[in-house]
């Protein structure tokens, strides 16, 4: 699940290790919400860090939240786990 407008926020990115190819990637907030949305160990893992990390903007993500299509209690699930992540308590 991506948040509206993900294909505008599209990174670029080409370099000697594309070798001339130019390969688009997620914004990270946009990465991010799929994430929380998918909620596995291995995205929560990856999610706490950027919180932790200080790469992503909790603002942002919680815009980026409403912009997705999810049900009430999917969306409650999410945002309370980058409330917690942002609290820097574990969850």
């Amino acid at each position: 699940m991506l948040p509206r407008g993900w294909k505008q926020r599209l990174v670029p990115i080409r370099n000697e290790n594309t070798r001339g190819v130019t390969g688009l990637c997620l914004e990270l907030h946009d990465l991010l919400i799929a994430q929380y949305v998918a909620g596995r160990d291995k995205d929560r893992r990856f999610t706490a860090v950027a919180a932790l990390a200080g790469l992503a903007q909790h603002e942002t993500l919680l815009r980026r939240l409403e912009e997705t299509e999810l049900d009430g209690s999917t969306r409650a699930r999410v945002q309370a786990v980058i409330e917690r992540d942002f609290d820097g308590q574990p969850s």
